[in-house]
């Protein structure tokens, strides 16, 4: 096996990681130009921009069940990730930001790890033959499946699993519908990436810029909206005195 260091590393998932995380803090500037600054709204929404935002985010995830291969305990990981995005969930409800994050990508991923990390063994069984078909299948029928709002209607705590309700907002939303299944499907990837089973050439690659952000991947997600938040409203307090 060729890994990225030697420490087992392969630098190129942290590098993909923090290339989604720069993605991810550059669309929430965008929206934040909108919302404060009146910029046109099409620099945050549009069909372009809407289609490469969750080509990255399913990226992001995939990289994340990916890496639950090189994770020494999935299930601690979860918890303390998922405790983070109550966190967030608690301080983006208050009166004064409300801007509600009731299932953002955080709560999905520590759901995700959690469940892997309970059930990984069992799940690992299933044929590598056949598994991509099996997630990929399942990608497809859930995003079908969680597009009747009936349901969402009827029981309004469905909401995490991808059924919501008419009035229903959260400022960042990752159901577990269909997301966990692109989550799965990077932990069969993540078998042969781990096996040294790729090219050479992307166990060798670095970029340790992206690398430097993919590594402190949570924090940025943490910090990056207060910080940019804070900022605009400086520079818009300075500009009007």
């Amino acid at each position: 096996m060729e890994k990225g260091d030697n420490r087992g590393r392969v630098k190129i998932l942290d590098a993909l990681r923090g290339l989604c995380v720069v993605l991810m803090v550059i669309h929430h500037f965008n929206y934040d130009l909108v919302w404060l600054c009146g910029a046109p709204e099409w620099i945050f929404t549009n069909p372009v921009l809407d289609f490469f935002h969750y080509v990255f985010a399913g990226l992001f995830i995939l990289i994340s069940g990916i890496s639950s291969h090189f994770s020494r305990s999935n299930l601690r990981r979860g918890v303390k990730c998922f405790a983070v995005a109550m966190a967030m969930t608690v301080v983006t409800s208050l009166p004064f930001i409300d801007e509600p994050i009731l299932f953002g990508v955080l709560h999905l991923l520590g759901v995700c790890m959690i469940l892997y990390g309970l059930i990984g063994p069992v799940l690992d069984r299933i044929p590598k033959a056949l598994a991509p078909v099996l997630w990929i299948s399942l990608i497809v029928l859930s995003s079908l499946l969680v597009n009747n709002t009936d349901i969402g209607r009827a029981a309004r705590v469905l909401f995490p699993l991808g059924w919501t309700y008419p009035g229903f907002y959260s400022a960042d939303y990752f159901p577990i519908l269909p997301w966990v299944f692109v989550f799965l499907l990077g932990t069969w990837a993540g078998f042969y990436v781990k096996a040294g089973r790729l090219p050479r050439w992307f166990y060798r690659f670095t970029c340790p810029p992206f690398e430097y952000v993919g590594r402190r991947a949570l924090i940025v997600y943490i910090l990056h909206q207060p910080v940019m938040y804070g900022a605009i409203l400086l520079v818009k307090f300075l500009l009007n005195k």
